[in-house]
């Protein structure tokens, strides 16, 4: 084996183990948000049209829609800077794209379209990331559709 080749194995080792490393940290991540949006609890919503147009009572006589898992809406987790080993990882791997407002986003796409529970995931998603990376500079965002 040459030394360029022995070089490039010894890049190519070291950059998947590495990327392994983040895989395994997205996995525990990933499990911690599983737990908290499971146990996160939810305010159902009955959404129908109103009795006159300022009325605050809902016109059961015309088509409602109960919402078990509350609001709906997205929420995500936000690695700043873009160019941070970490951002850079989760970009490599698919797991985040880059951010409008600087850094990249990963987006919880577990729990259909419940907003509360979204919000435990990424909370507790974003705690253990900072827990087993000690970045710092991991931020939740949401917002309701």
């Amino acid at each position: 084996m040459s030394i360029v080749n022995f070089i490039s194995y010894i890049v190519y080792v070291t950059f998947n183990k590495q990327m392994m490393n983040y895989s395994l940290i997205h996995e525990d991540c990933h499990a911690a948000g599983l737990a908290a949006g499971i146990k996160a609890e939810t305010n159902a919503m009955i959404v129908g049209s109103p009795k006159s147009l300022l009325d605050n009572e809902i016109d059961y006589t015309k088509k409602t829609y109960l919402l078990d898992e509350g609001p709906c809406g997205y929420a995500w987790v936000t690695i700043r800077p873009g160019n941070s080993k970490l951002a850079n990882a989760y970009k490599k791997l698919g797991l985040a794209k880059k951010a409008w407002n600087g850094g990249v986003d990963f987006w919880v796409s577990e729990f259909g379209q419940g907003v509360q529970r979204k919000e435990a995931y990424a909370r507790a998603y974003a705690a253990k990331l900072q827990e087993l990376t000690g970045h710092d500079r991991v931020t939740v965002g949401s917002r309701l559709d």
